[in-house]
């Protein structure tokens, strides 16, 4: 599991390759959101940039999607 903090510092984004999916979680370790997409396998690191894009390598996927962070949206690379 690897993990990012939010631009403002409230989210933690935690990768679950185990399971597939990237979670959001308050800072009191309560889940706001759970990510998952077909094309994400084994996602193994996860980076926001300074500018708030999310970034998460899928590392059996050989992907690094772009991760709305509401979700709906994704950019695949």
């Amino acid at each position: 599991m690897r993990c990012a903090v939010s631009p403002t510092g409230d989210k933690l984004y935690i990768t679950d390759h185990y399971n597939d999916k990237l979670l959001t979680l308050a800072m009191d370790g309560s889940v706001l959101a759970t990510f998952k997409d077909p094309e994400l396998k084994c996602p193994m690191c996860v980076h926001v940039t300074p500018v708030g894009q999310l970034l998460v390598f899928g590392q059996n996927s050989h992907t690094i999607l772009q991760v709305d962070r509401s979700w709906p949206l994704c950019l695949q690379y």
